[in-house]
């Protein structure tokens, strides 16, 4: 909740169920049925209420996950959520086929954990270029970043300093984040190619590149395990008592 400049965070709901109370409310007056009595039993008069509290305040909407995703468009981010849940984000062959954010259950190991997906940033994102920019805040609450980069674009490493860039200069913390690298699309690749770009990501990224194939299901494993790895323990959950066995993974 912002102040009507947007200049004031008034109030920050990070917790479900969560209440804050600002202003009072008006008091009501006396009707009149608090004035009848025996000899006066239909009574024409009214006592004045108390004055009420306004003002003008924005409400922006934050999702709550534990991983989202970024990269730029057509990276494969919508392709990526609907194989490890069941979202079923559209998904399409020209950029932002995703117009607005969109959120999948991943359940892996006996655990569960909430997926983002907001559309793709492209440069000059936080100046206004493109609608990714929009929705970045719905990734402020993350816990870690699934950076996904294409692996069939001319120049991959530079689409990865592209994303940070933008993420850098959109603040909050973004760019501070813990981040998964998955060089996706390999498939489409020999793998004496993605063995050289895995090692360029490497040395432009200084993180772990992890190679793999939404469309093709390659990798995807490895890169839920790592998240789960990133993510942590879960806060205070039990574990799900279902007939997953160890190692494997359901879309839920």
């Amino acid at each position: 909740m912002l102040s009507e400049d947007k200049e004031e965070v008034l109030a920050d709901f990070t917790v479900p169920g969560e209440r804050v109370v600002f202003l009072r409310g008006g008091d009501g007056g006396r009707g009149n049925a608090t004035y009848k009595t025996s000899t006066n039993r239909a009574p024409r008069q009214h006592g004045t209420g108390w004055p009420y509290q306004e003002m003008w305040v924005w409400l922006r909407l934050k999702l709550l996950a534990d991983a989202g995703l970024v990269g730029l468009p057509n990276a494969g981010k919508s392709t990526f959520i609907n194989a490890v849940t069941n979202a079923q984000a559209k998904v399409g062959a020209y950029p932002f086929t995703t117009v607005r954010p969109q959120l999948g259950v991943v359940s892996r190991h006996n655990r569960e954990f909430v997926v983002a997906d907001i559309p793709g940033l492209i440069e000059g994102a936080a100046d206004g270029a493109g609608i990714g920019d929009r929705f970045l805040g719905h990734i402020e609450r993350c816990k870690v970043l699934l950076h996904l980069v294409d692996a069939t674009e001319d120049n991959p490493v530079e689409n990865y300093r592209i994303v940070r860039a933008e993420l850098d200069a959109y603040g909050a913390g973004l760019v501070d984040k813990p981040q998964v690298i998955g060089l996706n699309k390999i498939d489409a690749l020999d793998p004496a190619d993605v063995k050289k770009l895995v090692t360029k990501l490497k040395r432009a990224s200084k993180a772990d590149v992890l190679p793999m194939s939404g469309a093709g299901g390659a990798g995807i494993e490895a890169v839920v395990d790592r998240l789960i790895e990133v993510i942590g323990p879960a806060e205070g959950a039990p574990a799900r008592d279902d007939d997953t066995p160890p190692g494997e993974w359901s879309p839920v």
